[in-house]
């Protein structure tokens, strides 16, 4: 299902810590002075305005209508049985959102990340998570311009974009691919085709970033040929994490990302329009894992010779991950009208290559000495998609789509693996690292899809409308392989689908503001297989959790949408009910396996113990959820809104990988390596665990909201001031059930902007403070940090065994960092 709105605007857990309360209570605090003041901040403006406030107020009551074309054709958004959280390139720019994983700040619910090695990325919402290394479709598609777009080139910074939806629910009846949990769509500006425009953005704050974005658009023949170019230049400290080893590499991270796209317009006849679109991504990267003390999050572990906190923003690596991303797109469009029909023609080519190196001694077991894992990945996707549907009604009571799509992939990645082989002897003997064995990795992944899809709206009188759509999918993969080193194992599995999936709404509008709905969908995703476990002997067990089926899934839906006050206030709730079969859980944390190694001196395979969360299980899933919506324009001055979502999915009786050294069915909560001996023991040839569960099938927290607010007033003719505020806040999370050290806490973040404007919109000059109370929380805590390696076996040291070092410390992500800072957009012309 696809989206473009408008905004028609008439008017112009750890340790218990005691501080973490106080922190909380002094949020509470400064949040109810803030709407304090601003209440009464409107109250005093319409005073001085005086008699001219009822005249504005009169105005403002036509504000805020949202038009979407969420059913291929323009509706207003309260009026569609669709979820919908829209994100206008006038909000983009207010609340300075730079990079595209900002977004999530505005959509509770909405998780959105790029792996830190720049490889893949994922979007997860309404209680199911997406691991790009399932090598599955995601339960979020993406969308450029009306095309299927890699989620990785999209998760970049945001430049000269007008538009940025997010649709809950199936999606797939009316264009694109089929998707269980919802779309995320992307338009970027058009050229005008009669006026010359454009703006230009900068940016800086005190923690080393800085940001510069353009652009111009030029009507090269007035009415019929225009182009617009864009471009931008972004340059952070990345996490801002810094090791604390002088060691082989202490360089400071960074990331430093530069684009352009070019964009071309061209409507010879009125019937006649195409448009062409070139996009260049160029990202490099340099970057540390950050750590802190495992002894914080359990304390029954052993402490650290050095205390680190998740604010220190603190590594123990000695040498950082890097990466090089680029990224060429070629989007275009052809569309022609006739006898009251439209013909569309949509389709794109996108081209990645990324190369990423990873220092793979995660417990710096290794003074002075890294081992690493480097990773070349190429992508090569194409889409073609061609739709029929009606301009005007037919028969003053039907709308219909129907429409054919084609999908293609090439993504071949190639990997080097390297093995430290250690002499365990005192380094006066010549004990240590004696060589380093290269493991050559290739992987290969071919898909290819055809479906064709249709979707009919009757329009029954002015109060009821029934839509039915229906999706016929032909997925096809075929079997890949996964050669390491000389040896060839099976890669991917063959996947050879025809599937059927439907939706379906019924809509009563009770009066023309008040609309409630009900809906149902299913939704269908090839089966994946889990890249990652790169061990050249492996069990029947292993496989089993490598492999997996095609899922499928039904949702059921049930909202209200309704407006009241001439407009002023909106109000939007639902409640939806999803079941998934042969869902494709993709572990979170690590579990112990035994592993094989080829050693090349040798000859032979030596046994090691490897802790890998590259497994994954069909399990049954069922998740419930509750999402709302209060926009309300207090004054012609001050607006308010909040959006909120709590989603709870859960694994219903699955069998998944899991840590059972005891062997009852009950995963181990593990905070060390076991030995070789106590995995042969426990797993015998099955090589690794399994468990059944009944847990949290989603890390994210049930509960999320935003709440927003901007006040404007006029200081002269010519001046605007104007403040806002956003205010983020995300629940507990339990993590992975099966450990005990893992579960978040509820933290908020405080963004804050004040500056001065001119009333058209011309410029602005904004300061801004996001994480304004320097909230500091882990999002993510991993158990402690383990480095594998091959140790050489006495008395003749012609053999090895698996060894490993655990650190005291984990791997963490955590909130932002507090940052203050300027920005200055200017506009001229069509902009």
């Amino acid at each position: 299902m696809s989206i473009i709105t408008q905004t028609r605007d008439l008017h112009s857990s750890q340790v218990p810590n005691h501080g973490e309360e106080a922190m909380r209570r002094l949020q509470q605090a400064v949040l109810c002075s803030a709407s304090v003041w601003a209440l009464a901040a409107p109250a005093h403006a319409e005073a001085v305005a005086g008699s001219s406030g009822a005249a504005e107020m009169e105005t403002a009551s036509e504000t805020t209508t949202i038009v979407v074309t969420a059913r291929r054709r323009e509706e207003d958004v309260q009026d569609v049985p669709v979820v919908v959280n829209s994100v206008t390139s006038d909000e983009i720019a207010k609340l300075n959102l730079q990079n595209f994983t900002e977004v999530q700040t505005l959509v509770p619910g909405l998780q959105l990340q790029v792996n830190d090695n720049g490889i893949g990325s994922n979007a997860q919402i309404r209680g199911v998570a997406f691991d790009i290394n399932a090598s599955t479709q995601p339960t979020v598609e993406f969308y450029l311009n009306d095309a299927v777009a890699n989620s990785t080139l999209v998760l970049q910074q945001m430049y000269d974009v007008a538009q940025v939806d997010v649709l809950r629910g199936p999606q797939g009846t009316l264009r694109g691919r089929a998707s269980p949990s919802g779309s995320i769509t992307v338009t970027t500006r058009k050229p005008d085709l009669y006026e010359v425009g454009g703006n230009l953005s900068t940016s800086a704050s005190d923690i080393g970033s800085l940001n510069f974005n353009g652009a111009v658009g030029v009507p090269i023949i007035e009415g019929v040929l225009g182009i617009r170019a864009a471009g931008t230049w972004s340059e952070t400290e990345g996490n801002r994490v810094r090791t604390i080893n002088t060691g082989l590499d202490g360089r400071d991270p960074f990331t430093r990302s530069k684009g352009g796209r070019l964009t071309a317009l061209f409507e010879p006849a009125d019937w006649l329009r195409f448009e062409g679109m070139y996009q260049r991504t160029d990202t490099q990267s340099r970057s540390y894992s950050q750590y802190a003390s495992f002894s914080l999050f359990d304390s029954t572990a052993a402490e650290s010779s050095l205390v680190i906190k998740p604010k220190d923003r603190l590594s123990i690596q000695e040498t950082p991950r890097t990466y090089h991303q680029k990224f060429d797109l070629f989007n275009w469009r052809a569309e022609a009208r006739f006898a009251d029909q439209v013909l569309i023609y949509q389709g794109a080519h996108t081209k990645g290559d990324i190369v990423a190196q990873t220092n793979s001694d995660l417990a710096n077991a290794f003074e002075g000495f890294d081992y690493f894992q480097t990773t070349h990945s190429r992508t090569n996707e194409t889409t073609h998609e061609v739709r029929l549907q009606n301009d005007s009604r037919l028969f003053d009571m039907f709308d219909y789509v129907i429409g054919y799509f084609n999908w293609t992939r090439h993504a071949p990645t190639e990997l080097t693996l390297e093995t430290p082989v250690v002499l365990p002897l005192p380094p006066a003997y010549g004990g240590g690292v004696v060589f380093v064995q290269p493991t050559d990795v290739l992987t290969s992944g071919d898909v290819k899809e055809n479906s064709v899809f249709g979707n009919v709206i009757a329009h029954i009188g002015d109060k009821v409308q029934l839509s039915g759509g229906l999706r016929y999918i032909n997925f096809k993969s075929p079997a890949g392989t996964l050669t390491i080193g000389s040896t060839v194992l099976p890669g991917a599995a063959k996947v050879d689908d025809n599937k059927w999936i439907y939706t379906a709404s019924a809509q009563y509008f009770i009066t023309p503001e008040v609309m409630v709905y009900a809906s149902t969908g299913s939704s269908y995703r090839p089966g994946p297989t889990i890249v990652g476990n790169f061990s050249p002997i492996q069990s029947d067990l292993q496989r089993s959790f490598t492999y997996l089926d095609s899922e499928s899934s039904k949702s059921y839906e049930l909202g209200l949408k309704s407006t009241f006050l001439d407009n002023r206030l909106r109000v939007n709730i639902t409640g939806y009910h999803q079941t998934f079969t042969n869902y494709p859980y993709k572990l979170t944390a690590g579990v112990y396996t035994q592993t094989f190694t080829y050693v090349a001196s040798t000859g032979s395979f030596a046994a090691g113990v490897g802790q890998s969360a590259q497994f994954a299980a069909n399990v049954p899933v069922e998740v419930n959820g509750v999402e709302a919506e209060i926009g309300f324009k207090v004054t012609p001055h001050f607006d308010l809104g909040m959006t909120a979502s709590y989603t709870k999915g859960k694994i219903k009786n699955g069998l998944v990988p899991c840590d059972d050294l005891n062997g009852d069915g009950v995963p181990d909560n593990l905070t060390s390596a076991p030995t070789l001996a106590e995995v042969q023991a426990a797993y015998g040839s099955n090589y690794m665990g399994a468990c059944r569960v009944s847990q949290r099938s989603s890390a994210q927290a049930p509960f999320s909201t935003t709440v927003q607010a901007s006040y404007n007033v006029p200081i002269s003719d010519k001046v605007d001031f104007f403040t806002r505020g956003l205010l983020t806040f995300q629940g507990k999370s339990q993590g992975d059930p099966t450990l005990s050290f893992d579960s978040i806490g509820s933290y908020g973040l405080l963004n804050m902007f004040a500056g001065i404007r001119d009333p058209r919109g011309a410029w602005e000059l904004n300061l801004f403070a996001k994480n304004l109370l320097d909230t500091s929380k882990a999002t993510l805590i991993n158990a402690p940090a383990v480095s594998g390696y091959q140790e050489l076996q006495p008395p003749t040291y012609r053999t090895t065994s698996g060894a490993s070092t655990t650190s005291t410390y984990a791997i963490i992500n955590s909130t932002p960092p507090r940052e203050f800072g300027v920005n200055f957009r200017y506009a001229f012309g069509s902009r």
